[in-house]
């Protein structure tokens, strides 16, 4: 019999592919809409900017004068002892906090929520940023970094800005264990071993005196033969 495959393995569970959430310094999210949020703004303060194991960004530890507390993706240019306004009072300063329907249209923004106080869902990443496209009645329309615009609610929140730490896909991997580490952290087997240079056993489209692409398989074949490509990308006449 042959050797389970990486996504037969994937899909049983197991260490390998177990996310180390252990490591990770706690929920990244904005903290509960607070009552006094609704009506003026409220001052928080960046205690300190750490690194979170798995992510790119960086994270800001934010407390205001009452002792709330929650981490949030650092904006690019955010520093220790800057103060970020949270609610619907707050001027549209980077780092700032604050509703879709209070944020000028033109406006970059991050970390947008997909339904009000979730905590912030949307482009969340090292150097993403998405730009504020219009104001509806009912929503906001935002574009994303792949150019979709999808609408939001009004009281859904967004930081002001750009997400920090946008260099650091140009930044080389100079030794192989640079990126077992990386993906360690992130639950992701590496190195990954193309399926036509395993043995016959190991892969469908192992073996063969030289290297090819498989076999076509059946829509009816069982997950271990469905691998690669098995349909048409796309169907129909192309259209001048």
């Amino acid at each position: 019999m042959g050797k389970r495959q990486v996504l037969q393995r994937r899909g049983r569970g197991g260490s390998v592919f177990k996310a180390p959430s252990w490591n990770r310094i706690g929920r990244v999210k904005y903290h509960p809409i607070l009552p006094e949020e609704k009506t003026s703004s409220l001052e928080f303060m960046i205690k300190d900017i750490v690194h979170d194991p798995g992510r790119g960004a960086p994270v800001a530890i934010v407390r205001n004068k009452s002792g709330v507390t929650s981490l949030m993706v650092a904006p690019e240019g955010a520093f220790v002892g800057q103060k970020i306004c949270f609610g619907a009072g707050s001027f549209s300063d980077v780092g700032n906090v604050l509703p879709l329907m209070k944020i000028p249209e033109g406006t970059l923004i991050c970390n947008i929520e997909g339904k009000p106080s979730d905590g912030g869902r949307y482009v969340r990443s090292a150097g993403g940023y998405a730009t504020l496209v219009s104001h509806s009645a009912g929503n906001v329309l935002v574009q994303f970094p792949s150019g979709l615009v999808k609408p939001f609610d009004n009281m859904c929140r967004a930081t002001v800005g750009i997400v920090a730490s946008g260099g650091i896909v140009e930044k080389p991997m100079l030794k192989a264990g640079v990126s077992y580490h990386k993906f360690k952290a992130r639950s992701v087997k590496y190195p990954r071993v193309r399926g036509k240079a395993m043995s016959p056993y190991a892969h469908p489209h192992g073996g063969g005196g030289h290297p090819t692409g498989g076999r076509p398989v059946k829509r009816s074949a069982p997950p271990g033969q469905k691998v690669g490509i098995i349909a048409s990308r796309r169907t129909g006449r192309r259209k001048k």
